[in-house]
């Protein structure tokens, strides 16, 4: 008999629904020849929303050169570029050895946890939430704590419940704006409030601003490290969704705020990055062009745009169904509508998702994968065009009618 190969304990708590269990009944089910509208994640390309040509053509060019190692932070060109970038959004202070390229900003993310944590150490973290943050915390041996973003206010965080959940070994707060997957924008007002918990608390922030360019109705985005020049912010940011190049895997980190008390911990982010030895070349080489370039996201989600429109779209159809309502998203590529417990009595939101899955094959993720208390929500993304779009809420409105008539609603 051979011995059993365990998973490590570190995993016990660690879950990612985006890619967990119901998108693997997906696939056995499109092996059996099912066709599945997939609403789970924003991977543009799938949906025809391609990066834009100049980027592609540079990619092509450098190719021939990018076979070498890089240094480890990166390139200085691109790191350069977000330089300038961060001086655009109003970032003071910020040179190129403070930029740090990575496969993408979740690796990076995930660099800045474990070079900071000790076991039992502390990162708030919005509910709802990406996942990510929460498994990355856990992973390096922290413990996540969710504070609640607000439904009935435009699901801002909650200030009060931030602060109560502040203890000695509370060492950072992750905000996500624009949010995901609320599509919730703040304004700088409840920065400001945030900067000051942080401040008077002495905590890192953490901002992620990978959507600041999916923006609609003519709102604009204020950069959090624009606001605070002496609070230690790490920001992460890519070419993932702005620029539709999500397989590309190029994304960075740029160190800002008060560093004087975080060489020690600046010097542990350098050492997680030579580790790695370096970011993915081509990817690298895609930043400079594209941050440079024509800012073709401004013609996708402009009031014609493709993706303002299946915003609209979705939005009413999905509030046109008996119980659902929706905060209507100013940013990023989802929606996160609730579902009227008097309606829809669901005790399991999995289950929940199977069901839809099985009945009207159309995949989505439910609320408690993004650490949302409750089995009274779901994620979408409304990045399929406006027909297929349709077809995916008509179903999921005809699964719903069956649901409250299953349960005499």
């Amino acid at each position: 008999m051979l011995k059993p190969v365990a998973k490590s304990s570190k995993l016990a708590n660690v879950c990612y629904d985006i890619r967990g269990p119901v998108l693997e009944k997906a696939r056995q089910m499109e092996e059996e020849g099912h066709k599945i509208i997939k609403l789970n994640i924003g991977n543009l390309a799938v949906f025809g929303l391609e990066p834009p040509d100049e980027i592609v053509q540079d990619m092509i060019r450098n190719m021939p050169h990018s076979a070498g190692y890089t240094d480890s932070k990166g390139l200085f060109a691109p790191r350069k570029s977000v330089v300038h970038y961060t001086q655009e959004k109003g970032v003071k202070g910020v040179t190129v050895d403070d930029v740090y390229l990575g496969n993408g900003a979740s690796e990076l993310i995930a660099m800045s946890m474990n070079a900071l944590l000790d076991d039992g150490d502390e990162v708030l973290i919005p509910s709802p939430d990406y996942p990510l943050y929460t498994a990355v915390v856990a992973l390096s041996g922290g413990r996540p704590v969710h504070y609640q973003c607000d439904e009935q206010s435009e699901w801002y965080p909650d200030i009060g419940d931030i602060k109560a959940k502040i203890t000695p070994r509370t060492k950072a707060i992750v905000v996500i704006n624009p949010n995901n997957p609320t599509g919730a924008l703040y304004p700088d007002s409840l920065l400001l409030e945030l900067i000051e918990v942080a401040r008077e608390h002495q905590l890192i922030i953490f901002a992620d601003e990978i959507y600041d360019k999916t923006l609609y109705d003519g709102h604009t985005h204020t950069s959090i490290a624009s606001l605070c020049d002496d609070v230690l912010t790490l920001t992460f940011n890519g070419l993932s969704k702005n620029y539709r190049s999500c397989g590309y895997r190029a994304g960075w980190m740029v160190v800002s705020g008060d560093k004087r008390h975080a060489r020690d911990y600046i010097e542990g982010l350098t050492m997680l990055a030579s580790m790695r030895l370096c970011a993915n070349t081509p990817g690298q080489l895609a930043i400079q062009t594209a941050l440079g370039g024509y800012q073709s996201i401004k013609d996708l989600v402009a009031p014609t745009g493709r993706l303002c429109r299946q915003r609209d779209l979705a939005h009413k159809l999905l509030t046109d169904i008996p119980g659902v309502s929706c905060v209507k998203p100013k940013g990023a590529l989802y929606m996160f509508p609730r579902l009227d417990p008097k309606l829809y009595p669901i005790s399991d939101d999995q289950a929940f998702a199977y069901e839809l899955l099985a009945e009207e094959k159309v995949l989505i993720v439910q609320g408690t994968g993004f650490n949302w208390p409750t089995p009274d929500h779901f994620r979408l993304v409304f990045l399929p065009n406006s027909d297929d779009l349709t077809d995916a809420v008509t179903r999921i409105a005809r699964f719903l009618d069956g649901f409250r008539r299953r349960h005499g609603r």
